[in-house]
């Protein structure tokens, strides 16, 4: 079974979604755009334990807090899926609740289309929509998810039990806040969810009771002075109370011996070296607690019968970049659906292009999901392939991209935007704005990279060397780039040294000198004519750009000693990107939701 389509209406951050999904899919998008959100989504729909819970929704998962209309009309929270490839097994359990989706028109088939089943673009599918709404009678928030079937006649809705969910199989791993609760036996946890899944559960908790009530020798007689402190207590407490005089009337337990205390009491320890004790779970390294919570996930995965959707948060929070890759390849390789948020470049680049989807929201509120492809007039595969990890990746978490020609065009306008930055409060830093420099490796690139970004949607900007181009290819380039900065030279170092004070120079070449990184060519004691310094400047740039020697001279200029067609062109990226106003969105709540939930 796999999840096709998703809609989502007023809950958390957003108002309004719809997302179309072809199998294993990796969410990436800038912090609060909803990747949270969408897993949220899927939980309250299709996971088995999630309306289980005291509470499963609040007033804070309503967009904007709304639950209420001006009216005193409830605004419900409306959450849609349709899953795909069910199973013969899942086939015959919801039998009585199946639709057919047009895998051609992404539609369901109402009553008039009933004639097209045949059709090969029609598959068997699985229709479930969760309600959630404020009751006035009760003074309470209802969530229940329901089976539509666009088959039957008199519109009547069947929801959907716990056990119809199990059998959906739905996993969903939250972000690392929520690791310790899960090693907990308490109930809803992973570990109790082992338990059970393997059918260990039946007598668990009973016999655990009873070898903690009967432990021999009692615990209070294995500590001597303790019993004689219990001994005295009983013989005062007797001459208030009749208490027994043949049996002692008073013990001291592991626990109270209640199912839902020993839940709470029961702890899972762990030695995590060779050699070393067992230990607390809560008292292990972070990295080691998301490893375990991800080790319980996959063997409810191996003892479920069917294979499971696994939504996972942020797999790379305190796990290295090897245990990153085993992960996503485990979750590729054993579910019949991945879905995966995530800003980690060792996790993105185990997807396929195809399988990325970036999402957007705008002022509404309203996301959407744009999905990566490569196309003839765009990046190859092999460009995208040997690029993603050290500069896509983050080009498709970012809100710009700044396309530079080369290594050292790169350099320098991070190197130049720093000092702009740190002098000027008005420009906010490219970073924060979520602009990437990107390196394209040579003039032949631009118009690749920029019309890959471009079909994005990301504002795209270019900065480059003088181009000899035909009226076609400047036709392209224009279209290609929202604006950009062709130098008016062959050369960036020919502009640094053109545009650059003479002194700036000669301080920089006195340094290069002194420190002994440079010996050829030979910087002399006595300051030379102006044309000699820029001469000198062109050599030492020239021969060595790999050493970011053009960002270094860069770092020596004041604001006002930068280059005039660098300040331009970083000027008018900041003008496209100004500071924020400060502006809390309802998804900032779900950091907090996810430990409410989870505490």
């Amino acid at each position: 079974m796999k999840i096709k389509k998703l809609t989502i209406q007023n809950f958390r951050g957003i108002s309004k979604a719809e997302i179309l999904l072809d199998g294993n899919t990796l969410f990436v998008g800038t912090n609060n755009i909803g990747k949270s959100t969408i897993c949220e989504a899927l939980d309250l729909t299709i996971g088995p334990d999630r309306l289980s819970r005291f509470d499963p929704i609040d007033e804070y998962d309503f967009y904007n807090g709304l639950y209420l209309s001006k009216e005193n009309v409830p605004i419900e929270i409306v959450i849609e899926v349709i899953l795909i490839d069910l199973s013969a097994s899942q086939e015959t359990q919801f039998a009585s609740y199946l639709n057919f989706w047009n895998s051609k028109t992404n539609q369901i088939l109402d009553k008039d289309e009933i004639d097209g089943v045949d059709s090969d673009d029609v598959v068997k599918c699985l229709h479930l929509r969760f309600v959630g709404k404020y009751s006035e009678d009760e003074d309470e928030f209802e969530a229940v998810t329901y089976f539509v079937n666009s088959l039957q006649t008199d519109g009547s809705l069947k929801s959907v039990t716990k056990a119809h969910k199990r059998t959906i199989g739905f996993l969903y791993l939250r972000a690392l806040r929520t690791g310790r609760r899960a090693l907990s036996l308490e109930k809803g946890t992973l570990l109790d969810l082992i338990l059970r899944t393997s059918a260990i559960q039946l007598k668990f908790w009973e016999d655990t009771r009873n070898t903690l009530m009967n432990l021999e020798p009692p615990l209070d007689e294995q500590i001597g002075e303790l019993r004689k402190v219990l001994d005295d207590l009983e013989r005062r407490i007797g001459t208030y109370i009749p208490l027994n005089k043949n049996t002692k009337n008073t013990s001291l337990q592991v626990s109270q011996l209640t199912r839902a205390h020993l839940r709470k009491t029961l702890s899972f320890f762990m030695a995590s070296f060779s050699g070393t004790a067992q230990i607390p779970f809560d008292r292990l390294g972070t990295g080691t607690l998301s490893t375990l919570v991800f080790s319980m996930l996959s063997s409810i995965a191996d003892l479920k019968n069917e294979q499971v959707i696994f939504a996972m948060e942020e797999p790379e929070i305190a796990i290295p970049p090897h245990t990153q890759r085993r992960i996503i390849q485990y979750l590729l390789g054993s579910t019949s659906q991945a879905l995966i948020t995530s800003h980690s470049p060792y996790v993105i680049e185990m997807f396929g292009a195809e399988e990325v989807v970036i999402l957007k929201k705008n002022n509404l509120s309203l996301v959407e999901a744009k999905k990566v492809e490569l196309k003839p007039n765009l990046l190859k595969a092999k460009t995208y392939r040997k690029k993603i990890r050290h500069s896509i990746a983050e080009a498709l978490l970012s809100r710009g991209v700044i396309v530079g020609e080369g290594i050292t065009e790169k350099e320098t306008l991070i190197a130049a935007s720093k000092i702009l930055e740190n002098n000027n409060p008005d420009y906010y830093p490219l970073d924060l704005s979520g602009i990437t420099v990107l390196d394209s490796e040579g003039e032949g690139n631009l118009s690749r990279y920029a019309n890959f970004f471009k079909s994005l949607e990301l504002p795209v900007y270019g900065f480059f060397d003088n181009q000899n181009l035909n009226a076609k290819e400047r036709k392209d380039i224009d279209k290609a780039f929202n604006f950009y900065e062709e130098l008016k030279v062959k050369k960036i170092e020919t502009m640094l040294i053109d545009e650059i004070p003479i002194d700036v120079q000669w301080k920089y070449l006195n340094d290069l000198k002194n420190s002994g990184i440079v010996t050829n060519p030979v910087i002399p004691d006595i300051k030379p004519a102006d044309v000699e310094i820029k001469k000198l400047t062109n050599n030492v740039l020239v021969q060595a750009k790999g050493d970011k020697r053009a960002a270094t001279l860069i770092e020596y200029c004041l604001p006002n000693e930068l280059p005039t067609t660098i300040t331009t062109f970083l000027k008018k990226v900041y003008d496209e990107h100004p500071k924020p106003e400060i502006n809390i969105d309802a998804e900032v709540s779900e950091d907090e939701q996810g430990i409410n939930d989870e505490e």
